[in-house]
C-alpha cells in the first residue's frame, strides 16, 4: 500500500464514523418528549396535589433505600474508625513532628487566636 492508499482509506473511514455517529445521535433527537402544559400544572390545586406527589415518591425512595442507606453509612464509620486505629502511631508521630517543626509558629497562632477570643467575650 502506498500513502495516498493509506490516507484515501482512514478517509473513508473518518467519513463512516461520522456518518454513524450522526445517525446515532439524530435517531436520540427523535425521541418526542411530552409536552408539559405548564398553565394547567401550576394552577393552584394541580400545584398542591402535584407537590403532595412529589413528596409522596421521594418518601417512597428513601424509604425503600433506608436500610441500604444506613448500611453504608456503618460500613463507612467502621472502615473510617479501622483506618486511624491502624494509622493512630503514624498520626501522633506525624504531629509530634510537626509540632517541634512549627513550634514558634504555633505559639503565634495560639496567641493571637486566644487574644481574639478575649476580644469576643469582653465584646458580649
Amino acid at each position: 500500500m502506498n500513502l495516498d492508499e493509506l490516507k484515501k482509506r482512514r478517509e473513508q473511514n473518518f467519513l463512516a464514523h461520522k456518518k454513524k455517529k450522526k445517525e446515532y445521535y439524530l435517531k436520540k433527537k427523535k425521541i418526542v418528549k411530552k409536552e408539559i402544559d405548564y398553565q394547567e400544572e401550576l394552577k393552584d390545586d394541580n400545584f398542591s396535589l402535584k407537590i403532595k406527589e412529589i413528596i409522596k415518591a421521594q418518601k417512597n425512595y428513601v424509604d425503600v433505600r433506608k436500610d441500604l442507606i444506613i448500611k453504608k453509612i456503618k460500613e463507612y464509620k467502621d472502615t473510617k474508625k479501622d483506618y486511624y486505629e491502624q494509622n493512630k502511631e503514624k498520626r501522633l508521630e506525624y504531629d509530634k513532628e510537626y509540632r517541634e517543626r512549627k513550634k514558634e509558629e504555633l505559639k503565634k497562632y495560639r496567641k493571637e487566636y486566644y487574644k481574639r477570643l478575649k476580644e469576643k467575650q469582653n465584646k458580649l
